[in-house]
């Protein structure tokens, strides 16, 4: 039963060239457009991030989902470079770290008005600079000198005063008392001028030895109360000492930090660190007024000798510029998040204190928002934990990794928490985001709104305008040649093409801004002054023989007969199917041969890729749809006496994917109905359990990919490819393909149902009511595809009932 041919379409249906009737007229190229601040087409993700910034309360982070290159980053960052740092009602602070007095262990933190850290850390240094010179000069002068001798003298008087005392006693009863070169003192018994030999000694009478004995023995007992007096003596001339040092030094440090004091009298915490600091320099004034240059140089470097480095001021963040903080995150280890301790050496010696301490993206970020790539988060030890610990407390504890992931009480510091208010916005793909909902049941109250950025637009007169500018901003943002009017057709094409759609645009930025930094090469390559079509459509050949090794190797195994193909005959059972290889960075089209082969048996479609594991799940499913729409037409009565074998001929990897099911159903009809099926053209689609045809991806790729095939073995004008209707949408084909089509010299057919592939392929008339979802299709019109396979199978049941009879 032949049929009347479904018109094939037409060549203004594979491609949508771009107009620009959006723009004026008069605009000739880039030059005369205005550069976009903000990302085309992602009004839903910038509404996101504006409530989120606008939002003070805790858990208002921000999740960015979408593929890499869809300008994520761009247009958060250029959103909050029009953002006021005020937005949300804070303001922005220094912070510093200063040492705690009272225990040196738990620095302290010093918040400060932005750009005052700095000011203040200068102000602290000239101040003990000046302090080390003037301290000093105030003990190195005449005044001084005569008050101390003068103590001095007074404790000299008393000493000598009690001493004499018992020197006359001892003198009294022949008894010397002396000063050894040590320093101590000695009782000496004395034989006239001369003490006694041990000769002259034992010469006495046991009597005189004896009071000379006694004598000793009480003068020492004398001599020891006098040695303590001279300790309280002592005591008091230091004590006396140490007040008169101390106000001396309480002039200077009057004259010298009266002035600091009142510049910070308005700070509760810096003017409290001023005081505590006054206290503390009186009582280690030694430091100031210390001689010996290795201990100087010691107490330098070391945290537990008391030096003037305790007088310092580290500041930790300084927001001198009045902006908000935008901070970007490129490598999120523990240490660049959350900061660190150093360590010093001296001498062998290992040691730290609050000098020591380095910021963190979160001390940088404080105040204003943090940027990190979600994926780099999760990868690093314990990132993830103290970045949550860190929201939720609202406070910034900087304490070391080791301390945090080990047992050991190692005695390290313990700086003051820092309070936090920042915005972390986190991006990442969808998978990172699922992954993140479903395992951590915190994720959702710390990161509580989603930007989802879009993957493409609208494609609208409007909308190519917008794009247009898009161009401009990324030529004038990287000092490019300018685009004359054709290049920002070929371009707005070319992202209609990359989303696979007439009627959409691409928003991989990323892809559009590698395009016209290739075209700008390949312009000034040839000294053009403007990027123009042919320059585009030269940087576009560049990237495709750049990528396409493993197509040019399939292409050539068709060359060489290596993977057999029939472009020009028909064959029973034996179809061509489409389908796309892709590697990381291209796709391209290629056939595979479908066959099917029949035999007697219980009606089963046996999947030959599936038994051997290389079929997927969605491969596997579309077989079973084929199956069951195929026992609806054929087995409504009785079963279908056939078993079938389908397999792709020369596929040694995996197979997966429904958009084969159509090839597949019509390679099984032909092997029932043994009517042949044209090998020139081939066929893509998925279909559902009523024949239906369902759209498929990679539309472009596989047409293209059998016109290569068609140009190797032999071009015929009755050559083509049967897609379905759904995707006329998604064509944006070749030029070269555009323009056989436009001659006759090359056919698409766009289909709704399954019949009509059937009849493309066979020319016979397929039997099927295009209604038979609702109107029960027992009896197919003799002559039809399915009439003679209804036929056969009749056969096949009588023969089968004649053989059990027997």
């Amino acid at each position: 039963m032949p049929i009347s041919p479904l018109p094939p379409l037409s060549s203004d249906q594979l491609y949508r060239s771009s107009e620009l009737s959006g723009l004026e007229a008069d605009c000739k190229s880039t030059k005369h457009l205005t550069p976009l601040d903000e990302i085309v087409g992602q009004e839903r993700a910038q509404q996101a991030v504006e409530f989120a910034m606008s939002m003070p309360d805790k858990g208002y982070n921000i999740y960015a989902i979408g593929r890499n290159g869809l300008g994520k980053r761009t247009m958060v960052m250029r959103y909050l470079d029009r953002h006021e740092p005020n937005g949300r009602g804070h303001s922005l602070h220094d912070w510093c770290y200063v040492i705690n007095f009272d225990e040196a262990r738990v620095p302290k933190v010093l918040k400060m008005s932005a750009g005052s850290g700095v000011e203040f850390k200068k102000d602290v240094e000239k101040f003990i600079i000046k302090l080390t010179k003037a301290l000093p000069l105030a003990f190195d002068n005449e005044m001084y000198y005569s008050s101390a001798e003068k103590l001095k003298s007074q404790l000299s008087n008393r000493q000598e005063s009690a001493l004499q005392g018992l020197t006359k006693e001892a003198k009294d009863t022949s008894i010397s008392l002396t000063i050894t070169a040590q320093g101590s003192y000695e009782l000496v018994a004395m034989n006239g001028e001369e003490a006694h030999t041990d000769e002259t000694f034992k010469a006495l009478t046991k009597k005189q030895q004896d009071a000379l004995e006694t004598s000793i023995v009480e003068l020492e007992s004398k001599l020891r109360v006098i040695v303590r007096q001279f300790t309280v003596w002592e005591e008091e001339y230091s004590d006396k000492q140490q007040k008169q040092d101390e106000q001396v030094a309480q002039d200077v440090l009057a004259h010298l930090m009266t002035k600091l004091k009142e510049k910070y009298s308005n700070i509760p915490a810096v003017k409290s660190y001023l005081a505590a600091m006054h206290k503390d320099i009186l009582d280690n004034l030694d430091l100031f007024l210390e001689d010996n240059e290795e201990q100087l140089a010691l107490s330098y470097a070391s945290l537990d000798k008391k030096m003037p480095r305790r007088y310092q001021v580290n500041v930790l963040v300084n927001q001198d510029d009045g902006k908000m903080p935008i901070i970007v995150e490129e490598s999120p280890n523990y240490h660049s998040i959350f900061g660190y301790i150093e360590n010093a050496t001296f001498k062998g010696t290992i040691f730290s204190d609050f000098s020591l301490i380095r910021s963190g993206s979160l001390h940088k970020a404080n105040g204003g928002v943090l940027m990190i790539d979600a994926a780099k988060v999760l990868e690093q030890p314990y990132v993830w934990d103290g970045l949550k610990r860190a929201l939720r407390s609202r406070k910034l504890s900087l304490s070391s990794l080791e301390r945090e992931v080990t047992l050991s009480g190692t005695i390290s510091l313990d700086p003051e928490a820092i309070p936090l208010d920042v915005k972390i916005i986190l991006f990442g793909d969808y998978q990172t985001y699922q992954l993140l909902q479903h395992y951590d049941p915190e994720f959702s109250e710390l990161f509580r709104v989603t930007a989802d950025f879009e993957d493409v637009m609208p494609r609208t007169e409007k909308s190519e305008a917008l794009y247009a500018k898009f161009i401009s901003s990324i030529v004038h943002g990287n000092k490019m040649l300018h685009c004359d009017r054709n290049a920002i057709k070929r371009i707005i094409e070319f992202s209609s093409r990359q989303a696979d759609d007439q009627n959409k645009l691409s928003l991989h930025s990323a892809d559009i801004a590698n395009l016209l930094r290739e075209s700008n090469y390949c312009a000034r390559a040839v000294n053009a002054n403007m990027i123009r079509a042919s320059h585009v459509e030269q940087a576009l050949h560049n990237h495709e023989m750049r990528v396409c090794r493993l197509k040019d190797n399939v292409m050539e195994s068709f060359i060489t007969g290596t993977t057999l193909i029939s472009t020009d005959d028909h064959v029973v059972g034996q179809v061509n199917a489409l389908s796309v290889i892709a590697t990381s960075d291209h796709q391209f089209g290629a056939p595979n041969r479908i066959t099917a082969t029949t035999a007697f048996g219980e009606g089963k479609v046996f999947d030959i890729e599936r038994k051997v594991d290389l079929g997927g799940s969605l491969h596997s499913k579309g077989v079973m749809i084929l199956s069951a729409y195929l026992a609806s037409l054929l087995g409504k009565t009785a079963k279908i006496p056939l078993t079938t074998h389908i397999t792709f001929e020369q596929s040694y990897g995996g197979v997966d994917g429904d958009s084969a099911t159509m090839a597949e159903l019509c390679a099984i009809v032909s092997s029932f109905s043994n009517q042949a099926v044209r090998q020139d053209v081939a066929i893509t689609g998925s279909m559902n359990q009523f024949g239906e045809a369902q759209p498929i991806g990679g539309v472009n790729e596989k047409i293209e990919g059998f016109f290569d095939v068609c140009t190797i073995k032999g071009r015929t004008n009755t050559q083509g490819v049967i897609i379905p209707k759904t995707n006329v949408q998604n064509l944006m084909l070749r030029s070269d393909i555009v323009e056989a089509v436009k001659k006759g010299k090359f056919n698409i057919w766009a289909i709704d149902h399954v019949s009509q592939a059937i009849e493309l392929l066979t020319g016979i008339e397929s039997g099927i009511s295009l209604d038979s979802k609702s109107k029960k299709q027992d009896e197919h019109p003799a002559g039809s595809i399915l009439g003679l396979a209804q036929q056969r199978l009749s056969e096949l049941r009588k023969t089968s009932q004649t053989s059990s009879v027997e």
